[in-house]
């Protein structure tokens, strides 16, 4: 009995599921269930041979299962299952490919952002074949390609200032691109979109940009919150590829709902559809994107020359010397689980022995690597199926311990802060994280976290998000929330409206406003008594 235990527990690390499974599972006494299911033991080899696909095993207990699941946890800090060779080795190279990739959302950001659309590059393919070349690419798409001077100049960059950034997503684009194509498709908008996610972020789910835009999309939160992206101290669902992916094929549709246009799409997903349309006034009702460009801003006039020579590089890699190295398995083999306890990155790598910089790379979306709890929430861990394997086996004992590891803490997880209580703090002359930090009552590691700093470095006028421990409450000396005098109530008056009023009083939000004085719009009436505080006054 004891080694087809072990025979059941190495199939689940190797994700062996089924009906056949279930029959061997019945045949198991109830009475010894309980035991396969929480007791980990430790494997000598596990093997797959990888020819016939046999499942090769050499098992021996080193010591008898404890009747207790603490005592097995207390002492060893993983689980010896084996994974199948090969596969590990996949999953090593493409952990490579993405961790060097992510740092080149700076360089592509910085690119859209300067763009000089219409200065002249190195030539590097030939007018004539290139005009060729975009007349078939507009007959198999829903975009507007044709030729013109600064989309020639903006591919000719690519290809030269950037080849190593194009060959690098070609790569990279193998992990994403199947998942993008899956939930596009759900919405019936056209595949190439996925390209959008290189121009936006260079395929780094944790890209933030200066503004505050967050994901693989670049999601500012009001847009996120429109699609159900959730924002806490503690999660940012903005950087969930699927979750991100979803909300974002959803405005992409929306957004064809009212300019039935995809240039004019791209170019009101970048700058706002506000803006769009006022480049439509202005340059008389025109509404193809080439005679609006000079009227939108200047960022977004480099936006979509950058989408459709993206589009141009992928389509023709080959013909510009790009080598195309199909990716053996082109997304990681991984499950999800949702959690029933508040949990740790470093718990889960020492349990399962998955690294904690894999297990950032699967969950981007947690910000400070803990998955929280929350009762009426689902929030999931996404692993590796061999270490899924092992994490549902030994479930109720891994809980147990995380349970009582958290209680012997002597500094306790931070509360949960959910995005309407956080603010928007702009640095001043003589500001420093530390001194931030200590004015709301939070950690400089956790406002570095929440804005994706590298450093302790801070400009003038960059804007931070920040969760305060109260809201709009500042820290005193003694480290004790107080509300200083003046901060009661504000008396409305002519021409202040929510928005000048919550830069008046640092650390109150619009919304702070909104939900103390029970306003469900932006109308305030003149001589209006507001609530600068949760309180009763």
């Amino acid at each position: 009995m004891r080694g087809y235990r072990y025979l059941l527990l190495g199939m689940m690390a190797l994700g062996f599921t089924g009906s056949s499974m279930a029959q061997e599972i019945d045949a198991v006494p109830k009475d010894k269930r309980k035991i396969a299911k929480v007791k980990p033991v430790e494997i000598d080899t596990l093997e797959m041979d990888m020819e016939g696909g046999e499942l090769m095993e050499e098992m021996e207990s080193k010591e008898e299962l404890s009747d207790d699941p603490m005592v097995i946890l207390k002492g060893q800090t993983s689980y010896d299952l084996k994974d199948h060779a090969r596969a590990a080795a996949y999953d090593s190279l493409w952990m490579k490919e993405l961790y060097q990739s992510a740092s080149l959302f700076d360089t592509i950001y910085e690119d859209i952002r300067s763009m000089e659309v219409d200065s002249t590059y190195y030539l590097s393919v030939h007018t004539d074949s290139l005009k060729a070349r975009l007349k078939a690419l507009n007959q198999k798409t829903p975009f507007n390609i044709s030729y013109n001077p600064s989309l020639e100049n903006v591919i000719n960059m690519f290809l030269t200032r950037r080849r190593g950034l194009m060959e690098r997503m070609l790569k990279v684009s193998q992990f994403y691109f199947p998942m993008f194509e899956q939930e596009l498709d759900n919405q019936d908008v056209p595949l190439e979109l996925k390209y959008l996610a290189i121009v936006e972020s260079a395929l780094n789910p944790k890209a933030r940009s200066r503004v505050g835009a967050t994901g693989l999309w670049q999601f500012m939160y009001p847009t996120g919150k429109m699609f159900d992206l959730n924002v806490s101290s503690y999660v940012d669902e903005r950087s969930d590829p699927i979750k991100s992916t979803q909300a974002a094929s959803l405005y992409l549709k929306k957004l064809y709902g009212v300019f039935e246009d995809w240039d004019l799409v791209l170019a009101a997903y970048n700058s706002g559809p506000g803006n769009v349309n006022k480049a439509i006034r202005r340059s008389g009702g025109y509404k193809n994107y080439w005679n609006i460009r000079r009227n939108l801003p200047r960022e977004t006039a480099g936006y979509v020359p950058a989408f459709l020579a993206t589009m141009y590089i992928f389509e023709y890699a080959e013909e510009h010397g790009f080598t195309r190295n199909p990716v053996e398995r082109p997304y990681f083999e991984t499950d999800t689980i949702h959690v029933k306890s508040t949990i740790t990155f470093d718990q889960i790598s020492d349990l399962v022995n998955v690294s904690v910089e894999e297990l950032e790379l699967l969950n981007p979306s947690y910000k400070l690597k803990i998955i929280p709890y929350v009762k009426g929430k689902n929030y999931a861990l996404r692993l590796p199926v061999d270490a899924m394997g092992k994490f549902v086996t030994n479930e109720e004992a891994i809980y147990a311990f995380v349970q009582n590891e958290l209680k012997a803490k002597e500094k306790p997880l931070p509360q949960i802060v959910q995005a309407e209580d956080q603010i928007r703090y702009r640095v001043k002359s003589g500001d420093f994280l530390g001194k931030i930090a200590a004015r709301y009552g939070v950690r400089v590691s956790q406002i570095k976290t929440w804005n994706g700093l590298r450093s302790n470095n801070l400009r003038i006028g960059q804007r931070l998000t920040i969760y305060p421990k109260t809201n709009g409450a500042v820290v005193n000396n003694s480290g004790k929330a107080s509300s200083p005098a003046g901060y009661k109530v504000h008396t409305v008056r002519n021409g202040d409206s929510l928005w000048t009023i919550s830069k008046k009083y640092p650390g109150i939000s619009i919304d702070n406003l909104r939900k103390w004085n029970g306003i469900s719009g932006n109308n305030i009436k003149p001589g209006t008594k507001l609530k600068l505080c949760d309180c009763s006054s």
